[in-house]
């Protein structure tokens, strides 16, 4: 049996993606916007069952691509 000790000291796994109403939470922007961000392809995405998932490296690149656009 484990101890209390063994238990808490596990490893802390990084999550692999994200669904659509954590990301947008992330950006701070709402769900209906976050949504035609990706139907329009702008955030990246991958369905998942009956979910769309983002990778946590999509949510990076376009927040990238904004900070370029805005810089250019």
């Amino acid at each position: 049996m484990d101890t209390p000790q063994q238990l808490t000291s596990a490893p802390f796994m990084a999550r692999k993606w994200y669904s659509v109403a954590e990301v947008a939470d992330q950006l701070g922007y709402g769900l209906s916007k976050t949504k035609l961000l990706i139907a329009t392809g702008q955030i990246r995405s991958l369905k998942d069952g009956g979910h769309r998932r983002v990778l946590p490296e999509w949510v990076d690149e376009y927040i990238a691509r904004r900070v370029d656009e805005a810089c250019a």
